[in-house]
């Protein structure tokens, strides 16, 4: 008896469902078999030729339905008292202990079967999925950027709190992105005949073809890793934790950030690690992982020593705050940029494309040769990856890579400025964020690539507005020599803001960019409230020399890009009519997304991204240029087929490279009208008309 009861108490602790169920059961046999026994045994009238099978079939069936007590007792006026008074206590009694109570138990299992998928723990059926590991502000958009996929996209997305937030912050982010997008179609078609009009829309509208999960539990527990099939997933992008900028917080927050790393990172990429580098693991995972500081980026590259396995599981690292600072430093080199990067670091139209080559050993002579039987996608440059050589290339989808066409003779011809150099630039630093130091550099190697770091004369000359306590944090920006003027102001010093833009405006007739940076490390109601307000500012300066009629002022001659956080505040700044807003997280966003289809083409955005940082590197790296129309060209190219122009400034350019020290050879990729449409070449090159206008700025690759 002891030993039953012992056995008893620990399977009540570990499954007291499957008991509770043993018990109805086992109570409810017994119930059925004394009531069947008593029925039969009575033999009144009505029952006495009852046997006790059909006694037992009759006691279940009135219990399940009371009008089938009939069966047992014909008429209820001949029937005797006792039979009346069984049959009515067996029904109610067995009402509620097996009616009532299995019920009561299918209810409670179907609401612990939802609540267990809800949160993570039963096991999903899944493969070729991507897997997304924590949760921060640049995640929605990572999930965003799949809608562009031509194939359907499946997302488990694993957290640890906030399952019913996150849902609805995909939810609407997808249903934005496919409203808008569709509306945009009805409209570009809205010209067109009718029947036309429905094949183009039905042809080309977004559809929603993301299939996601959100499951919440432990992301450092290998039972839910594995129930979410991680093993075969395509791809595991591990995001890092945002730091909870709350009021309470907030003193601690940057202090959390850069000194402690990212621990979270690196425990989850730990665990990830062990899944993908086993043997049941499929092959070719890719997992990428979100770097924000130098603490995480050494464990991780240590952790990628120990558990990356070629042909198994491939490991990227994306430094956030290195990409943010190179992009908002080359936007306000080249606005045009922001157009550019927008629309091609995306799954959306033209992209960048990768294919493995065995036989290139001279890009030139490879490129010599593509473009002269390839219309459909532009050849950019090689890179070698892990042992691995790809070429890289401008197209609408991998397939155009290697469509061919008959050789022709080009009949067209342009004229390079083989003089060519950039103009000088002002910049106008407002405010702060987690990527000064980075921005900073960025422009350092610029500096460096076009041979001014020596020089007498600066390309470069930057003012920076901010409040004391971050201009004492960056050394008042004395390591960098392009930096001419600080200025200590804080937001609520409008007047101060105000007076230094006016002056550094009308200092001189160089170009001049004002990137108003927003602060990540704000508390959370305050996020992007310093990058409005200095919006506000610049703005209401503009809106002032426009109406100074003493004073010639051309708007064109300022640039004004608008780093913004949340994305809700996208159209606020859009209303003030700037073209280069920055929402930083959704370039690394796409990044990543890109990344997750094919990991090497992080190679390639790390060189565009990535200025030479000696004098005399050669130029060996490229980057994409905005360059002046006017200046790029000594003449104005006649209007031609794309491919035409394509192959004329790359034959016309290399042959000057050999003479000059400035230009070099540079392929075209598009080009920016009116500072604000952006025409990528793409698709049959040889049936896109192309005429350029002195204003525009064409957009090239080259070394410099």
């Amino acid at each position: 008896m002891k030993s039953l009861k012992e056995k008893l108490s620990i399977q009540l602790a570990k499954n007291p469902g499957r008991i509770v169920l043993v018990g109805i059961l086992l109570f409810n046999i017994l119930f059925f078999t004394l009531g069947a026994l008593i029925i039969s045994a009575l033999s009144l009238d009505g029952t006495e030729h009852m046997s006790f099978i059909a006694a037992a079939y009759y006691t279940i069936t009135m219990i399940l339905d009371a009008g089938c007590i009939t069966g047992v007792i014909e008429d209820i006026g001949t029937s005797g008292v006792a039979i009346a008074v069984v049959c009515l206590a067996i029904i109610i009694i067995g009402m509620i202990t097996f009616t009532g109570a299995v019920i009561g138990y299918v209810t409670n299992f179907i609401s612990d079967f939802i609540s267990n998928a809800n949160t993570g723990s039963r096991r999903l059926h899944i493969s070729n999925h991507t897997v997304i590991l924590n949760w921060n502000t640049r995640a929605s958009e990572i999930i965003n950027d799949l809608l562009y996929s031509k194939q359907k996209e499946k997302v488990v997305v694993l957290v640890n709190s906030r399952k019913e937030e996150i849902k609805k912050e995909i939810e609407e982010r997808l249903s934005d992105t496919t409203n808008k997008e569709n509306a945009k179609l009805r409209e570009e078609a809205d010209a067109m005949p009718f029947f036309k009009r429905l094949r183009y829309i039905h042809k080309h509208k977004i559809k929603w073809n993301i299939t996601f999960i959100v499951r919440e539990g432990d992301v450092f527990s290998l039972k839910q890793l594995h129930d979410v099939q991680l093993e075969c997933a395509k791809a595991i992008i591990i995001l890092g934790s945002d730091v909870d900028n709350d009021i309470i917080k907030h003193e601690n927050a940057t202090e959390e950030r850069v000194h402690h790393g990212n621990s979270l990172t690196v425990k989850t990429l730990m665990q990830v690690a062990d899944i993908t580098a086993s043997d049941y693991s499929v092959d070719k995972q890719k997992i990428i992982v979100e770097v924000t500081d130098n603490w995480t980026q050494d464990i991780v590259e240590k952790i990628i020593r120990s558990k990356q396995i070629e042909g198994k599981c491939n490991i990227v690292p994306v430094f956030v705050n290195q990409i943010l600072g190179q992009i908002l430093s080359q936007f306000s080199l080249m606005p045009e940029l922001n157009i550019v990067y927008r629309d091609m670091f995306s799954n959306k139209g033209a992209s960048f494309f990768n294919e493995p080559v065995t036989d290139v050993d001279d890009d030139e002579a490879y490129i010599d040769e593509y473009i002269s039987n390839h219309r459909c996608a532009i050849p950019l440059a090689s890179l070698e990856e892990k042992g691995e050589k790809y070429f890289y290339y401008v197209a609408e989808s991998q397939e155009s890579i290697n469509k061919t066409c008959e050789e022709r003779p080009l009949n067209y011809s342009v004229k390079v400025n083989s003089d060519f150099w950039l103009d000088k630039k002002n910049i106008i630093v407002l405010g702060h964020n987690s990527n000064c130091d980075e921005i900073m550099k960025a422009f350092a190697a610029f500096r460096c690539e076009w041979n001014y770091i020596d020089s007498d004369e600066e390309i470069l000359r930057v003012t920076v507005v901010d409040d004391k306590e971050h201009l004492e944090e960056m050394n008042y920006y004395r390591q960098y020599p392009f930096v001419a003027e600080t200025v200590v102001a804080d937001i609520y010093d409008k007047d101060k803001i105000c007076d230094t833009i006016k002056r550094v405006i009308t200092y001189t007739d160089d170009d001049t960019s004002i990137l108003i940076l927003s602060d990540d490390n704000a508390p959370n109601d305050e996020i992007d409230t310093a990058a409005l307000a200095n919006l506000i500012y610049v703005q209401d300066i503009i809106n002032d020399m426009k109406q100074d009629k003493t004073k010639p002022f051309d708007p064109g001659s300022i640039d004004v890009v608008v780093e913004i956080i949340d994305p809700k505040h996208h159209d606020i700044v859009n209303s003030y009519d700037i073209n280069n807003v920055v929402i930083s997280n959704r370039y690394i966003s796409k990044m990543i997304t890109q990344i997750g289809e094919k990991d090497s083409i992080y190679s390639f955005y790390n060189d565009i991204l990535t200025y030479d940082l000696t004098a005399d590197a050669g130029f060996e790296n490229k980057e994409i240029y905005a360059k002046k129309v006017s200046t790029f060209f000594t003449e104005l190219p006649a209007p031609c087929k794309a491919d035409e122009l394509i192959r004329a400034v790359y034959y016309t350019s290399k042959e000057q490279a050999n003479d000059s020290n400035s230009i070099t050879a540079t392929i075209v990729i598009g080009y920016v009208r009116n500072n604000t449409e952006l025409v990528v070449l793409s698709g049959d090159l040889s049936q896109i008309d192309v005429a350029l206008e002195k204003d525009d700025k064409i957009i090239v690759y080259a070394a410099h």
